[in-house]
């Protein structure tokens, strides 16, 4: 064999090693400390020696949180890219509970993974978990896999170069994620960072650069947006987003598909804005119509992400 075939060989081999490697994988840790951020709010700490695998991308780096079933098991997934389908094979009494999170803060070097969750009492299994989570607690967290060698995904965040007016904005299920982005942005922007939260005591401390504005606009008793959709419209002006005609808009049916629009970085046109709006899906569609129709924002200059839909709970 010629030493040219050799490496040809080599190389087939590599990228078939390569190819295997999951993006994303279980990671088997355990609760090390939780902390109550406020009565909505709890941050829960993993810790475990898989962490050291576990890719540190920062932004709003999603996550799948596996919990125990009711006596405190987990049906075995095995390690590889294809969990997700062995858990939807299994039979329903035998699948655990799986929610999806982001990422609050990973320190690697004590091996500690911050995840925030957010409370509403005891009726979902997620929440039900957080509010009684204790130190030695078993989970199991599917996230980036730092030993693939291409990009893992479950990023949202992909302002284009040049994007120096920026809008946040989101209910409670966003704030992990807005918060860990608004605390990585420079101090060569201008940011509106809008919070919805259940409550005032819920307003959390976020430290942000100068130019960047956080609002925590607390429900107390309100319905979803209404404090959201008002206080996007005033931003809007505040950061000079110039709109032209309103675009084509085709209408999402939000109890029957999943509202998810997120452009492609592009590195010219647009007049440097950027949003960022993600929450409940009712309140997301009502912001999407407000940017594009109303205002006329340009589609390429805004991501809009439904969370979640009131009314109905995660299925996995």
């Amino acid at each position: 064999m010629s030493s040219e075939q050799t490496l040809e060989r080599a190389a087939e081999g590599a990228a078939q090693e390569a190819a295997e490697i999951p993006a994303y994988r279980p990671f088997h840790l355990q609760v090390l400390r939780t902390s109550r951020l406020s009565p909505s709010f709890v941050r829960v700490t993993f810790t475990g020696d898989d962490l050291a695998g576990f890719a540190d991308n920062g932004f709003d780096q999603r996550i799948k949180v596996i919990l125990p079933l009711a006596d405190g098991t987990f049906t075995p997934l095995g390690d590889g890219a294809d969990w997700y389908l062995r858990w939807r094979a299994l039979p329903e009494a035998l699948r655990n509970p799986i929610r999806t999170y982001t990422v609050r803060a990973l320190r690697q070097a004590p091996r500690e993974l911050d995840v925030d969750f957010v409370l509403h009492g005891d009726i979902s299994p997620a929440s039900r978990w957080a509010t009684y989570a204790a130190p030695g607690d078993r989970v199991v967290v599917v996230g980036p896999n730092a030993a693939c060698h291409g990009p893992t995904g479950g990023q949202e965040w992909a302002p284009p170069p040049g994007a120096a007016r920026l809008l946040l904005a989101g209910d409670e299920t966003a704030v992990p994620a807005i918060a860990a982005i608004a605390e990585s942005l420079s101090g060569d922007v201008r940011a509106r960072v809008l919070l919805e939260v259940p409550q005032a005591a819920d307003a959390l401390p976020l430290s942000v650069p100068p130019g960047v504005e956080v609002a925590w606009l607390p429900r107390e008793g309100a319905r979803h947006g209404e404090l959201l959709v008002p206080a996007v419209r005033e931003a809007l002006s505040g950061l000079q987003a110039s709109g032209g005609a309103a675009g084509p808009l085709e209408d999402v049916d939000v109890d029957a598909e999943i509202l998810w629009e997120v452009p492609e970085p592009v590195s010219h046109g647009g007049d440097g804005f950027y949003a960022w709006l993600a929450g409940e899906a009712g309140v997301v569609k009502a912001l999407r119509r407000l940017l594009v129709q109303e205002a006329g924002i340009d589609r390429s200059s805004v991501a809009f992400m439904g969370y979640w839909r009131q009314g109905r709970s995660e299925a996995g």
